[in-house]
């Protein structure tokens, strides 16, 4: 885990496994849309969608939350990443992202 302004990150590296962890698991879009995915090889495929969303695509978008550390990041439409949405669910699903929801 790498420190960054008081907030324990993962390294990008661990990102992949942990979803591969938690495939089939139910996760929810901001919009409430449900949503489970499946790994297969470097790619990431959400039950929603017909395309897939590459290994590269998460490591992306989890770089760039972890170099905006939380400042202007708030959700998926930031990410600038295709399939963005599931991306950013996923990750505040398994507490990657902090979504300002309970607080």
């Amino acid at each position: 885990m790498e420190e960054n302004n008081r907030r324990t990150w993962l390294s990008t590296e661990a990102v992949w496994p942990l979803l591969e962890k938690h495939q089939n698991t139910v996760f929810h879009t901001a919009k409430g849309l449900e949503f489970t995915y499946m790994i297969k090889g470097g790619e990431m495929f959400v039950d929603r969608r017909s395309k897939s969303i590459t290994k590269a695509t998460v490591e992306k978008a989890y770089e760039k939350i972890k170099e905006d550390n939380g400042q202007t990041i708030h959700g998926p439409k930031k990410l600038g990443v295709f399939g963005a949405p599931y991306i950013w669910a996923v990750f505040a699903g398994l507490k990657l992202v902090e979504t300002g929801k309970g607080a």
